[in-house]
């Protein structure tokens, strides 16, 4: 059976339906990578998600999603919160099913992350929480190390976010 093509995009203000529910998929499946709660993201209104999916079109901030056949099966985004930090990385999300280098799925949104923020600067920085040791593993695979850095969690349970970095060029 062939694989279903895989669209990587931006969001627009009109995806704002699929970000809310690509959003609370990704909170009820790994709560601890958002530093968002379920219940919070339930009570915004139509107004914060129209915010959220125009994300993927500002100037230092966008947002990447990947679908297939219709599904948005993945999320990543990127914003410059100021000139030192550089591009940080937010947002890291593929449905269970679709994760693993066979689907492809998260290198392609990774890839597209890669090359907007090569535009504005020589490295790419994420946070990952201490106990989230899969998603730093899987960080490491594509090449981002352990800078030394950390900071509190603001959420329960509390803990440490590890901050990593990916040279770009």
């Amino acid at each position: 059976m062939p694989r279903p093509e895989l669209v990587i995009r931006t969001t627009g203000e009109d995806d704002w339906q699929a970000v809310r529910a690509l959003r609370l998929e990704m909170l009820r499946d790994t709560p601890i990578a958002y530093a968002d709660t379920l219940e919070r993201a339930l009570q915004y209104d139509e107004a914060e998600w129209r915010v959220r999916a125009r994300r993927g079109e500002g100037p230092n901030q966008t947002v990447v999603v990947a679908i297939e056949d219709g599904r948005w099966v993945g999320t990543m985004g990127c914003y410059v919160p100021d000139a030192e930090t550089g591009p940080l990385l937010v947002g890291v999300y593929v449905a269970p099913d679709r994760r693993g280098d066979d689907a492809g799925v998260t290198r392609a949104l990774l890839a597209e992350i890669e090359r907007w923020a090569s535009e504005r600067a020589d490295t790419l920085r994420l946070e990952v929480h201490e106990d989230n040791p899969r998603a730093r593993r899987f960080y490491e695979k594509l090449g981002f190390t352990l800078t030394g850095h950390t900071r509190p969690y603001e959420l329960e349970p509390g803990g440490l976010e590890l901050e990593m970095a990916k040279r770009l060029r």
